[in-house]
């Protein structure tokens, strides 16, 4: 049985089987999309990034390291998958076609491809999405035509994502639920002579048991010095009395994740480490008291930024105070559709969610993060997830 013959079996019992949501929620979607691609004179949108493809048609795979494309016009949504995704393709995608290739047989996308899109004039990339290959890009234009391809494809898929519906905001305050009781499993059993792994260990198996999916980002933790260092993670160090403990989870939840940092320590915090984390709080109401509608990205960035200038010379922060959370695979939670940076001239409209990610560390020595993943009202942010914004003092 090849791969088509595999997808009309599969087609009579399980079509749509494992649908993430109704496909009310992707028509609705599908609309907006559609009414923007009009406005922007575009007759098509060819989409590569998962997540993108994902918010169109409820397609998801946990390989998404393979050519994957969506075809989006008037009339159509046309999706492409290797031979291997014939499965995931059929029941959780809704879409009018389904172009399948040989999963080693690459030269076989160009054609089908070009042949979907050869009656559209203008065509929407999105050239800072994943998934998007040169080598695919160059056969296109060459068959084609350059002239044809425009863009400003990601840029319109963006700004609809960045709101959220009712049903993604359900699905963020599940994964809230599930990072939360991760976080507290993890937490328990921090204590001197354990190793960051074990820590580690402990969240994943809370996070799985409580119903969350394979993760964008797998748990972060880190202690003592090696908070201090920016992106690393458990490397089987064994924690010592006093140190702090850093944690930072995202469960997967319909592949809706929301984010949480959390810091214990295993004994007493030190009175520097208690006015991190008061500074760390001062910087989130800085910012949710920003986040509205009316106020810039850079408003909001600009306001964190005074509250923290005082202690600049002392304290490492990355330079982003959010960015916005949604639906989203490996290799990360970010969504990539906002950040509230400074410069980010993008106003915030309701229902927007960002995590919050506040960490900051002195170099060489130890670090505090804590955080909560926020949705945007007419009032300011409010938390999805219930961070406490508290140094959990184990064993203390």
């Amino acid at each position: 049985m090849d791969h088509h013959a595999y997808r009309h079996a599969l087609a009579a019992s399980l079509q749509g089987s494992e649908l993430p949501f109704p496909p009310e929620e992707f028509a609705a979607r599908l609309a907006r999309v559609r009414a923007a691609m009009d406005a922007a004179g575009l007759d098509a949108l060819l989409l590569t990034d998962p997540a993108d493809i994902f918010y169109l048609t409820g397609y998801h795979t946990f390989e998404v390291s393979v050519h994957t494309a969506l075809v989006v016009t008037a009339e159509w949504r046309v999706l492409q998958v290797p031979s291997i995704e014939t499965g995931p393709a059929v029941v959780t995608a809704t879409v009018d076609e389904i172009l399948g290739y040989r999963w080693e047989g690459v030269d076989e996308v160009i054609a089908p491809l070009a042949e979907t899109l050869a009656g559209q004039r203008a065509i929407g990339l999105d050239l800072y999405g994943a998934g998007l290959r040169h080598g695919v890009i160059r056969e296109l234009q060459a068959r084609l035509g350059a002239e044809r391809f425009r863009d400003d494809g990601g840029a319109l898929v963006d700004a609809i994502r960045l709101v959220k519906t009712p049903a993604e905001l359900d699905c963020l305050a599940e994964s809230a639920r599930i990072t939360a009781a991760g976080l507290a499993a993890a937490e328990a059993v921090i204590a001197p002579g354990v190793s960051d792994n074990d820590v580690a260990a402990e969240g994943a198996r809370a996070l799985l048991a409580a119903g969350g999916e394979f993760m964008s980002l797998q748990p972060i933790v880190t202690s003592g010095r090696r908070i201090s260092i920016i992106h690393v993670n458990h490397k089987r160090r064994i924690i010592e009395p006093g140190d702090p403990v850093f944690l930072e989870f995202g469960s997967a939840y319909q592949r809706y994740t929301a984010p949480m940092m959390r810091t214990a320590v295993a004994g007493r915090a030190t009175a520097q480490m208690q006015a991190v984390r008061d500074l760390c709080r001062g910087l989130f109401e800085a910012l949710v008291a920003e986040m509205r509608p009316g106020r810039s990205f850079d408003d909001a960035a600009r306001s964190a930024e005074a509250v923290l200038a005082p202690h600049g010379e002392a304290l490492f922060f990355s330079g982003v105070f959010g960015y916005a959370v949604g639906a989203q695979f490996p290799p990360s939670w970010v969504e990539g559709t906002g950040y509230i940076a400074r410069g980010q001239a993008r106003e915030f409209a309701e229902d927007m969610v960002f995590h919050l990610p506040l960490c900051l560390r002195r170099p060489g020595e130890w670090g505090v993060g804590l955080s909560d993943t926020v949705r945007v009202t007419a009032d300011g942010a409010v938390p999805l997830t219930g961070n406490d914004w508290w140094l959990n003092e184990r064993g203390a």
